[in-house]
């Protein structure tokens, strides 16, 4: 049973990862890339949040420093968080279908989608995985765990303001719209 608390989470973001993957391989083709430097600077801070998350023994202390007790009640309240999340995320992507991309892209026919999750936040495959990371930190119940978040968090911000650039150029005030109607994070709310 102890294996099962130690590893459900790993096992879960691994299980995402690997989906992620596998829908990456049907998308429409890409006409317009953003530029290397912010996809680079993307991956570090995710590398350095997956860092913080899954080793053990950096040698800052502080990082370890529990916010409330590590218990059932953290750990379930996290796996439920997670995986809502996580499934929010997945949603989000099957209703983007071929127009998703790991970078910012405009995609040759590229659709502007704003239904489903669409219609409570413009961004709500970000939203579902920070909801993701939000469990995750709430049943490590350390300090790390909510660093990774807010790591999360700006990057995708710094996309976010990106595609939110793209989008407007590419759609006019048909996004200008939307987005007066739409939270870009938080449903109904950010």
């Amino acid at each position: 049973m102890l294996w099962f608390y130690k590893s459900f989470f790993a096992v879960v973001w691994i299980f995402f990862f690997v989906y992620w993957q596998i829908k990456a391989i049907r998308t429409k083709t890409t006409q317009r890339l953003e530029p290397a430097a912010s996809r680079v600077l993307r991956v570090f801070i995710f590398l350095i949040a997956i860092v913080l998350l899954s080793v053990t023994r950096i040698p800052l202390p502080w990082l370890y420093l529990q916010i409330w007790p590590a218990g059932l009640w953290s750990f379930w309240l996290g796996a439920a968080v997670t995986i809502a999340g996580l499934l929010f995320a997945v949603w989000a992507r099957v209703y983007l279908g071929s127009n998703w991309s790991r970078s910012v892209t405009i995609k040759q026919g590229h659709e502007l989608i704003t239904t489903g999750p669409y219609a409570m936040a413009r961004h709500p495959i970000y939203t579902g995985v920070l909801t993701g990371l939000l469990g995750t930190a709430i049943a490590l119940s350390q300090v790390r765990g909510f660093l990774a978040l807010a790591l999360f968090f700006l990057a995708f911000w710094l996309k976010l303001r990106m595609e939110e650039q793209w989008m407007r150029s590419q759609f006019g005030e048909t996004y200008a719209t939307y987005a007066h109607q739409t939270a870009a994070l938080v449903p109904y709310l950010f």
